[in-house]
């Protein structure tokens, strides 16, 4: 993906698989949220391609997309006064004709989606009054309700609570049991080590590695790519739990 001459990313091959959490990991700048919006159809790559089931995302119909992929922004501004439940039922758009109302599925889908995102309580507040994190809850909310076989979530958990973190990360994991292909943009690595099932390491708008994620979260490979050291505090568990050290500085000769 290039723009004005400079390349955003490139070199990247990823698969998005049902039925388990992909995380793309690395720094600021490495390239995260580009992949996320091209894998979503929002962004269309200058090289290469991006296809969902095969089918080139470029010659698809935009509703068409949106009824198979669900993309969580980590920008969740609002800019008119529309409702919380305004704003989930959004996620019907795609499902519903031009001249058509939404139907019975339609509002129980709305429904669950407020429900499993813990925001019915919400539903008639205008979500420009709303905390960043319930906005945040808001939006993971319309997306559920457009019932999408896939979901791409860039930093959902940047803004939220730790009961709120953890119960979106339960979420994540939940909907990938059920079989839906989950990919989710983060910063936190021991979130990745304790909720993901792959993992994608980002570099300089390259991918670096990617698989099972104690194959990408080793130290030979988070450490340079990151600039830290890392130390590993060991869990009955089994879910590493990583510290992180600034490397010391180097004198010269």
């Amino acid at each position: 993906m290039r723009i004005d001459g400079r390349w955003l990313v490139r070199d990247v091959s990823l698969s998005i698989e049902p039925a388990r959490v992909t995380a793309l990991v690395g720094p600021n700048g490495s390239g995260k949220s580009t992949v996320l919006r091209l894998l979503a159809g929002l962004w269309r790559p200058t090289n290469g391609r991006a296809a969902l089931d095969g089918a080139d995302l470029a010659g698809m119909a935009r509703r068409l997309i949106a009824r198979q992929v669900a993309f969580v922004p980590q920008d969740t501004h609002v800019g008119f006064a529309f409702s919380v439940r305004q704003v989930v039922e959004m996620g019907r758009h795609p499902h519903v004709g031009r001249f058509e109302t939404p139907g019975p599925r339609d509002a129980a889908a709305v429904e669950a989606a407020l429900e499993r995102a813990d925001v019915t309580h919400l539903a008639d507040r205008l979500v420009n009054e709303l905390s960043g994190g319930e906005r945040q809850r808001v939006v993971l909310a319309r997306s559920l309700a457009t019932e999408a076989e896939a979901i791409l979530l860039d930093e959902p958990t940047s803004n939220l609570d730790i009961d709120h973190s953890l119960e979106t990360f339960k979420l994540l994991k939940d909907l990938a049991k059920e079989g839906k292909a989950v990919a989710v943009a983060l910063h936190d690595l021991n979130a990745v080590e304790r909720w993901a099932d792959h993992a994608g390491l980002m570099h300089a708008g390259s991918l670096r590695e990617c698989g099972p994620v104690r194959d990408i979260l080793r130290d030979d490979l988070v450490e340079p790519v990151f600039g830290v050291e890392v130390e590993r505090i060991h869990s009955a568990t089994g879910a590493d739990t990583l510290v992180f050290h600034r490397r010391p500085a180097q004198c010269g000769p």
